[in-house]
């Protein structure tokens, strides 16, 4: 099968952490051609998708040790094309947040994909309606106690009552922003003003979970079947967990309540057409839903000897009901 790949530019990514690389090198190693572009390169011409593509091919990392290497040069490419994303049989769209207008415009443009020609991973409309912070709201029963706000008075409220909350913003990605307030405190102002941009945006408040602590898990889901999972634990010097942030990365296992989450979410991820998603559970809690360009792959296969790459890839071609023509 032909496989496109939409992502940041290539020299930019990780090879060792990046899961849009895991997923490259998977779909290489099961035969399937892989195609990467970027969003500044796709159009639309006579109402369908096109886009400047070219061929990649992929030295796979080793193990060693304990940790991935590796080759350089990882990647070569080969002779770009400019063709309609129909010719291939999937495009996942893997370009790293935050949800800019450059994003949002992309997936207008993946809209023009024909569903029942080529499979577009994930959907470009459930990209659009799932914010990865907003998203989790709807299932009450799995997040902790959150408000979503621009007003003042209304966050301060809500701080008064539950002594310590974190502040997210809407739009930012791997931990970027995030703080963590107290009842009482004297920046509590200069924080909100400038968390809202003066009450200009709003932001998510959550009670805060002192069981952060011991690590905030990531898991991957496919048609909202949960494939792996790996606990992240914050550094010495930042609350956040985020590896992004500095956080290191655990073996772990999915408790029976995590499974019950994921149940939770199972049905409406399907229904918007989420195909790779990853969740994030502190305690017990549903905290973010991430749909854009979920990692975790690289360290989860690091920590537990698994091919969770191959996996995935293998699901998410066998839901392919078509070839392009």
């Amino acid at each position: 099968m032909k496989l496109a790949f939409i992502i940041d530019p290539i020299h930019q990514l990780d090879p060792c952490h990046d899961t849009s690389v895991a997923l490259m090198e998977a779909a290489q190693i099961l035969g399937h051609e892989v195609w990467i572009t970027q969003v500044n390169l796709l159009n639309v011409i006579h109402s369908q998708a096109w886009a400047l593509l070219q061929p990649i091919e992929i030295t796979p990392v080793e193990l060693v040790e304990g940790r991935w290497v590796a080759a350089n040069p990882w990647y070569n490419l080969g002779q770009a094309v400019f063709a309609p994303l129909e010719s291939m049989h999937a495009v996942f769209m893997r370009t790293d947040p935050p949800v800019n207008d450059s994003y949002l415009y992309a997936t207008y443009i993946l809209d023009y994909i024909d569903p029942g020609k080529t499979l577009v991973v994930n959907s470009p409309s459930g990209i659009r309606a799932a914010n990865e912070k907003m998203y989790a709201l709807q299932f009450k029963e799995a997040i902790p106690e959150t408000i979503v706000s621009a007003d003042k008075d209304v966050i301060r409220d809500f701080l008064e009552k539950k002594g310590t909350t974190v502040i997210k913003p809407l739009g930012n990605k791997a931990g970027e922003g995030i703080l963590i307030v107290q009842a009482g405190d004297r920046n509590f102002n200069s924080i909100v003003e400038i968390s809202t941009m003066r009450g200009r945006l709003p932001v998510m408040v959550q009670t805060y979970l002192p069981e952060a602590k011991n690590g905030d898990k990531r898991i991957i889901l496919i048609n909202g079947q949960p494939m792996g999972a790996l606990n992240r634990l914050a550094s010495g010097n930042d609350f956040r967990n985020n590896m992004a942030a500095g956080g290191t990365v655990a073996k772990t296992e999915i408790s029976t309540r995590e499974e019950e989450i994921c149940q939770l979410l199972a049905h409406k991820l399907c229904q918007d057409g989420l195909i790779f998603v990853g969740i994030d559970i502190i305690g017990g809690y549903l905290t973010e839903v991430n749909v854009t360009s979920p990692t975790g792959i690289r360290e989860i296969d690091r920590l537990n000897g698994t091919h969770l790459s191959r996996e995935v890839l293998s699901l998410i071609i066998a839901g392919i009901g078509a070839s392009p023509l």
